[in-house]
C-alpha cells in the first residue's frame, strides 16, 4: 500500500471543502482494508472511511487520523428465482449501478438515478428520493467488522434500516466498513410512480395514459434533480453542495396538525411510519419549514448560501470553509427550531470537527 501524507481532502468532496488528512491510503481489495486497517492500529491513527464524498463535510483542520479511501470495484449478476441479483462492489460510483440496472431494465432503483457517491454509502444512508429506498431492496451487505476484525456479510434485517438511518450511522458507527452490496431486484417490474414532483413531471411530458419505461423515469429523475440544484454538472456553481442538507422531520400528527391550522397554505407531509407508543406520525418537509422561517433560494452567510434552485441545498459559493457552512445550518436550525419547535437533523457526515 501507498499510505500518503498531508493530503488535502477538499478535491475529495462534493462540498469542495476539507482540511488535510494526516494519512490517507486508496484499498481496492478486502486484504488492503485489512492491511490499512492493522496500520491504523499499529500507528493508534483514528480511521475515517472515504467513499465519494458527496455526503461529508469535513472540518477546515482536517483528519488527524488514516484516511482510507475505498477503491474496490466491479459489479456481478445473476439470476436467483423471480430476481436478479446484483453484488456491487463499495467503491463503484453508485450511478453505474443504477445504470446496469436500467439496461437490464430490472425495477428497484430507477429513482435512485443522479445520487452522486458510491455503492459503499447506499446501506449506510438508506439512501432515498423520490419513493425509493435502497433498503427495500438489498439483501445483504458485506463489510469487515472492525470489532471481531473478521467479514462478516449482514441481512437486510440485521442492518436495522429506517429514514435515512443503518446500524451502520447509529448504533455501530464506525464499527463497520463497507465492502460489498448485494441488491435484488425485479426483472419485469414497473417504474416506482408514488413522488408528487415526478408525477407532475409525467403529466407535463406524456400523453394521459401513458405508461413510462424504466428508463423514461429515470430520466424524469434527472430534469427534476437538476431543475432543484440536486444533480452534479461539470461547472455548475451549485454543484458544490452535499445535496440534501437537512433530513424531512418525522413529527407527530398532532404536531403536524397544529402547524397546518397556523399556516395560510398546509404544509407539505409524506407518510411516515406510527411511533413507539402507536400514535400517527408524518414526515414534514424541511424545504417548507426552512422557507418559513424567513429564508429563501441564494440566501447568503458569506461563502456560505443557500441554493437558488432548491432551498435544502447549502452550497459553497466559491471559497466557502466548513465553519462558513456550520454558521448557515445553525442560523437555520435555530430559526426553525424557534418558529415551529422542531429540531432540523443534518445529513451530511461531519468529519475532524
Amino acid at each position: 500500500m501507498d499510505i500518503l501524507s498531508n493530503i488535502p481532502l477538499a478535491p475529495f468532496t462534493t462540498l469542495g471543502i476539507g482540511g488535510p488528512a494526516r494519512w490517507l491510503v486508496e484499498v481496492t481489495s478486502e486484504e488492503e482494508i485489512v492491511e490499512a486497517v492493522d496500520w491504523a492500529r499499529q500507528h493508534s491513527a483514528p480511521l475515517f472511511v472515504l467513499g465519494g464524498g458527496s455526503n461529508l463535510l469535513v472540518s477546515d483542520a482536517g483528519f488527524k487520523g488514516l484516511v482510507i479511501r475505498i477503491g474496490l470495484r466491479g459489479i456481478s449478476v445473476s439470476d436467483a428465482e423471480t430476481r436478479r441479483i446484483y453484488q456491487c462492489a463499495a467503491g463503484e460510483p453508485w450511478e453505474n449501478c443504477v445504470q446496469r440496472t436500467l439496461i437490464d431494465n430490472c425495477s428497484g432503483l430507477e429513482c435512485l438515478t443522479g445520487i452522486p457517491g458510491t455503492v459503499g454509502g447506499t446501506p449506510v444512508q438508506n439512501v432515498g428520493a423520490y419513493g425509493q429506498e435502497v433498503s427495500s431492496v438489498i439483501h445483504c451487505v458485506r463489510a469487515y467488522d472492525l470489532h471481531d476484525r473478521a467479514f462478516v456479510e449482514l441481512s437486510a434485517a440485521e442492518c436495522d434500516f429506517s429514514y435515512r438511518r443503518s446500524r451502520f450511522n447509529s448504533t455501530d458507527r464506525g464499527r463497520f466498513i463497507v465492502t460489498r452490496v448485494e441488491y435484488r431486484l425485479n426483472p419485469i417490474g414497473e417504474p416506482a410512480l408514488h413522488y408528487p414532483d415526478l408525477v407532475r413531471e409525467f403529466e407535463s411530458t406524456l400523453p394521459a395514459g401513458t405508461q413510462p419505461s424504466l428508463a423514461d423515469t429515470a430520466a424524469a429523475v434527472r430534469r427534476v434533480r437538476r431543475s432543484k440544484g440536486m444533480l452534479i454538472v461539470d461547472n455548475d456553481p451549485e454543484s458544490r453542495s452535499a445535496g440534501s442538507f437537512f433530513k424531512n422531520p418525522i413529527i407527530m400528527e398532532k404536531h403536524f396538525q397544529q402547524i397546518a391550522a397556523q399556516s395560510p397554505t398546509p404544509p407539505p407531509k409524506f407518510p411516515s411510519d406510527r411511533g413507539p407508543d402507536g400514535a400517527p406520525r408524518v414526515k414534514i418537509s424541511a424545504a417548507w419549514l426552512i422557507e418559513q422561517s424567513g429564508f429563501s433560494k441564494s440566501y447568503a452567510l458569506g461563502q456560505a448560501a443557500i441554493g437558488s434552485r432548491h432551498t435544502l441545498a447549502l452550497i459553497n459559493k466559491s471559497s466557502a470553509n466548513a465553519g462558513d457552512i456550520l454558521a448557515l445550518a445553525q442560523q437555520i436550525t435555530a430559526a426553525v427550531e424557534a418558529r415551529f419547535a422542531i429540531h432540523l437533523e443534518m445529513e451530511p457526515v461531519q468529519v475532524g470537527f
